[in-house]
């Protein structure tokens, strides 16, 4: 021991001689040179003794128990652990002897092998010279393996809670953040925030989770919010379904998620420069997060729609209103821009734009993908186009100067704009001329008739009898009401005779009927006793109006009111120059405005729904792709009962099963999770099998089955 205590007394004294050096060079670099000035390690090193030995000095011992490597990920963290605070923990090694049994001068190490690999690393990337001074102990009296292996197992990992409120503390105590704790223990800076968020969590509930009542994905769940007693109230309000996602639902349900129509409309950077609070979730794909204060974003909702709004009606509309959600129940007339002729300059400019589309279009056919130049000058092409596009239909000045803009908030969180719209008091109708003893109202109505000793509208005394001789002989006086009625009554049973022999223009008089109360309002432009109704379906399901299949019936009908003429005048020779690939297009979309199959508690109709049912089997209709059954939209307005049916049905008897027990809220969302890729539909939505496509499948396949309904469940 006296050879130890005087190495130890020489360690002191070089020490003390590199003390004033310290301002000028780096602790490595003294270390360095203190190690330089020892005398080399004896041959036989005593058991227990304290040592620094060179870096390059020391190897991997091959009684090691570690036989799986190190991660890259604890390398890096030990590392920049030992960078900041040096080497916390001795390594314990143990000399290398050669075949003779001498010492070479190099050492095992026994135990701290990843932080003779995080050195390295250092040395790699010149952080510190391959000769640092390692401190180490000695041990020759222990075997290598059984201590390598003690110093793995016979010890307790710090548990997760601990490390969570222990990395908070360093962040409010030390006032450091994310980026520099992350550099001070080698993780990456997403890691320490996570670790800091879970560290926000309520402490009761951070117990529970010491406790085991909590694993880590449900503490993670709960550290969507920093609110405490919102977490505890939830915490508090679950029964045995404790799933994560339950939680954060529970946690986010009074915000609103970004994925919401309002929050992609309004953008995060405008919500929190309002002062908005956006929750982020750390542990999952949140896309976006859950905005705090719907009404905060209600009303930058409200002011943009406004402002996009007050920019339309510089056009020169008469009023613009707005909306978050359509107002379907607005009863407003609507008018159509109305085809015009492109000018000269526009039509050459169109026809330039689509003559270098084209051309380039051919030019890079078969391209895997376009240069950067050539992506950039088609969307320019396709932008001019677009725009003088626009220039094809236009709204008349009269119908600006009376008309007014919807300005709606979307279903994709765009602004939607509808124009010429028309308020009762602004659409003006201007009445036939009235029929000579007729009083008509200001929609053109018949309100009664001109009493005798009345005068009309031009100040003429009337009398019911002339005071003339009727069989005096004035040419120009009208036909007696009796006789009018009688030889119109003669014409229109030829008509009807001349209608039925010639189908072609049948379809066109059917259709002309039909079009001219669809496009026109307050019209009496037909003689066929045919009067079209359409009703109205948002008050039997809620914001029907806003899906895909709504918006396409929509944008079918202003392209069909887009080509209509603006009087009603005009129409039968509109439709009667069509095609008649024309008029049965034309014919079948007012035909199916007509459509009625809406059920009703009060109503009876049993052979109007079996009608329904026969017209939707007769179009194969497949309500998947229209509808699709959610919580919201299906499964959260029937009973447990219809739920657990619906999923045995669409996936399976084992996942009915799992989900019977839960409660109806969990019980809907996870039976919309199961079943909304089975393409299962309620018995109401499903289509029975047309007949023509079994006899079709006969004709080519043999023998048709016995004709199974459309059940998309069973497919």
């Amino acid at each position: 021991m006296a050879r130890t205590s005087k190495k130890a007394r020489a360690v002191t004294e070089t020490m003390a001689d590199h003390v004033a050096d310290a301002e000028v060079r780096s602790i490595g670099e003294a270390a360095t040179e203190i190690v330089g000035a020892l005398p080399a390690p004896e041959a036989e090193a005593v058991s227990g003794a304290a040592d620094f030995i060179p870096l390059n000095k020391l190897k991997k011992s091959p009684r090691n128990a570690r036989k799986t490597p190190h991660s890259e990920a604890t390398i890096e963290a030990l590392a920049a652990s030992i960078a900041v605070k040096g080497m916390l923990q001795n390594l314990v090694v143990e000399p290398e002897l050669d075949a003779a049994g001498e010492p070479t001068g190099s050492y095992f190490v026994t135990v701290g092998e990843g932080r003779r690999l995080a050195q390295l690393l250092r040395v790699k990337r010149k952080e510190i010279r391959k000769t640092e001074p390692v401190r180490c102990v000695i041990d020759t009296a222990n075997d290598p393996y059984e201590i390598s292996l003690d110093e793995n197992v016979t010890r307790e990992a710090m548990h997760p809670a601990d490390q969570f409120e222990a990395f908070r503390e360093l962040a409010e105590n030390h006032g450091w953040g994310a980026e520099e704790i992350a550099a001070r223990f080698g993780v990456t800076a997403h890691v320490v925030r996570q670790r800091l968020r879970l560290g926000t969590v309520s402490p009761k509930l951070l117990q529970v989770y010491r406790e085991g009542g909590l694993n880590l994905d449900q503490l993670m769940a709960f550290a969507i919010t920093e609110d405490h007693a919102r977490q505890e109230q939830v915490h508090e309000g679950l029964g045995y379904n404790k799933e994560p996602w339950i939680i954060r639902r529970d946690l986010t349900k009074t915000n609103v998620a970004a994925t919401d129509r309002r929050a992609i409309f309004v953008g995060a950077e405008a919500f929190a420069e309002a002062g908005g609070t956006i929750l982020r979730d750390l542990f999952t794909e949140d896309r976006g997060g859950f905005y705090e204060d719907a009404a905060l974003l209600d009303r930058l909702v409200t002011g943009k729609l406004e402002r996009i709004g007050a920019e339309v009606q510089a056009e020169g509309w008469k009023w613009v209103s707005v909306h978050i959600d359509y107002p379907h129940a607005h009863g407003l007339r609507r008018a159509y821009p109305l085809p015009v002729e492109l000018s000269e300059e526009d039509a050459a400019a169109y026809a330039a734009a689509q003559e270098e589309y084209n051309r380039l279009s051919e030019e890079w056919e078969g391209a895997e993908e376009l240069p950067t130049e050539a992506d950039e000058r088609f969307g320019v092409l396709e932008a001019d186009m677009e725009r003088i596009d626009v220039l094809r239909h236009i709204y008349g000045p009269d119908d600006i100067a009376r008309g007014g803009v919807l300005v709606v908030l979307s279903h994709d969180g765009t602004a939607r704009i509808e124009r010429g719209f028309m308020h009762p008091e602004d659409e003006n109708w201007a009445p036939e001329e009235a029929a000579e003893g007729v009083r008509l109202n200001e929609d053109g109505g018949i309100t009664g008739f001109i009493k005798d000793g009345e005068q009309d509208e031009d100040g003429n005394h009337v009398s019911a009898l002339d005071a003339e001789d009727e069989d005096a002989g004035d040419a120009s006086k009208p036909l007696s009401d009796l006789l009018v009625r009688d030889l119109t009554a003669h014409r229109t049973l030829g008509l009807r005779l001349a209608l039925g022999e010639q189908p072609d223009m049948a379809l066109i008089a059917v259709t002309h009927a039909l079009a001219a109360p669809t496009f026109y309002r307050g019209s009496e432009a037909v003689c066929l006793e045919i009067r079209p109704s359409s009703p109205h379906l948002g008050g039997h399901a809620d914001g029907i109006e806003d899906t895909a299949p709504a918006k396409a019936l929509a944008d079918r009908h202003a392209g069909w009111q887009a080509d209509m003429r603006r009087d009603v005048v005009d129409l039968w020779g509109f439709v009667a120059a069509l095609d008649q690939a024309s008029v049965l297009a034309l014919f079948a979309h007012c035909a199916s405005l007509t459509v009625d199959a809406v059920k009703l508690p009060w109503e009876r109709k049993p052979r109007a729904h079996e009608t329904a049912d026969r017209l939707a089997s007769a179009l194969a209709l497949d309500m998947t792709a229209h509808w699709t059954p959610t919580a919201r939209s299906y499964f959260s307005r029937v009973t447990k009962a219809h739920i657990v049916a619906a999923v045995r049905e669409a996936v399976s008897d084992e996942a009915a099963e799992r989900i019977a027990g839960m409660k109806k809220q969990p019980m809907a969302e996870t039976a919309e999770q199961l079943v909304v890729a089975t393409g299962w539909l309620p018995a109401l939505l499903r289509t029975e099998r047309p007949a023509w496509l079994d006899a079709s499948e006969a004709a080519d396949t043999g023998p048709a089955d016995d004709g199974a309904a459309f059940d998309h469940a069973a497919e």
